[in-house]
């Protein structure tokens, strides 16, 4: 889950038409460009979370007005940098081993494989102080995250500005976070979701889920996407376009989406969308313009916007999963180890 956009001007926002789904193998994907079809709608054109509305990050005020506060565990060896260079706020992740890793806008977490939740980087909203307990996943927002505890419950921990960190009840098998909203998968394939949806003044509050049975949900800054069981896609509190196909994942940024097809090739459609180079990839993770997949032989590649700047290539290895967020990224390592990496930033939108 990222922040860019919240960024967007509401000039730029579309109406909202009924929510779409696209039914398998209806015809050829559309990739990106002005036809890509997403646009990521905000909420009266203003990014809005603590006091004068600016985002808390480490070394910027936040929330009421205190500094950033940082959780830096030390490094994990074989680990790798934080983000943001100078100043940026996170020195290493924990050392142990993982079963999984988030990350949100500053800051990650990750399920070790105790069952406890770690996390670390800006901890402005106590986002970094999850809740004793047991876990079998974890997903990190924007200065909130959420974990299916082992009893199927959901767990929520940092700031509630929307409600997001009221969880329903009931039993979950996954959840993700996003800027101000969550959804959870029920075991029984249905998504519930809480928290605020920004929609626009004069638009129609599109924030509930669709009705069926899914395989995974992805939530972004300003929609969210479904994986059916049939294998399609389908997107609500968005304009969107989506490509025809049959899919196995999929993962909605803050730019556009991607989303793996039965063939092992990912397909990615947006305002900002960029294709995929190559085939063969288990799994995708989209952040704001940025986005990274795991291949079958476990590496790691990584494709987007840089910005001008010298791209931040992934470390090498063999992976089983990676998560982009909005300054950094990370990779969950074969031998249960965590490796980050920075991601390229837009001039003038990012921490120092």
């Amino acid at each position: 889950m990222n922040r860019l956009a919240l960024i967007i001007p509401l000039a730029m926002a579309c109406s909202l038409p009924s929510m779409q789904s696209v039914p398998p193998d209806s015809g050829p994907p559309g990739l990106g460009g002005t036809e890509g079809g997403l646009s990521p709608l905000a909420a009266g054109g203003s990014v809005g979370n603590g006091a004068g509305g600016a985002f808390a990050s480490s070394g910027e005020l936040g929330s009421g007005g205190t500094a950033g506060s940082v959780v830096a565990p030390p490094p994990n060896t074989g680990g790798s940098s934080g983000y943001g260079g100078a100043g940026g706020g996170i020195s290493g992740v924990p050392s142990g081993t993982f079963l999984s890793v988030s990350v949100g806008d500053t800051f990650a977490c990750g399920v070790m494989t105790d069952g406890t939740v770690s996390c670390w980087g800006d901890n402005t909203n106590g986002q970094c102080t999850p809740p004793p307990g047991t876990f079998t996943s974890v997903s990190a927002g924007l200065q909130f995250a959420c974990g299916v505890k082992t009893d199927g419950s959901i767990a929520c921990w940092g700031n509630n500005f929307g409600g997001e960190t009221a969880p329903p009840t009931g039993s979950f098998s996954s959840v993700s976070a996003g800027v101000e909203y969550a959804c959870g998968l029920k075991t029984d394939g249905t998504i519930a979701c809480w928290g605020g949806m920004p929609v626009p003044p004069g638009s129609a509050d599109m924030s509930t889920p669709p009705t069926g049975t899914f395989l995974a949900v992805s939530v972004s800054g300003s929609y969210a996407c479904g994986l059916g069981t049939d294998g399609s896609l389908v997107c609500w509190n968005a304009t969107i376009s989506l490509p025809a196909g049959t899919y196995v994942s999929l993962s909605a940024g803050d730019g556009y989406a991607c989303a793996v097809k039965t063939d092992a090739t990912v397909v990615c459609w947006g305002l900002w969308a960029s294709p995929a180079s190559g085939s063969s990839f288990e799994s995708v993770s989209v952040g704001d313009m940025y986005a990274c997949g795991v291949k079958i032989d476990g590496t790691i590649t990584c494709w987007g916007d840089t910005f001008g700047a010298q791209d931040a290539p992934p470390p090498t290895g063999t992976f089983t999963s990676v998560s982009v967020g909005y300054t950094f990224a990370c990779g969950l390592k074969a031998d249960g180890g965590v490796a980050c990496w920075d991601v390229p930033q837009p001039p003038g939108l990012c921490c120092p």
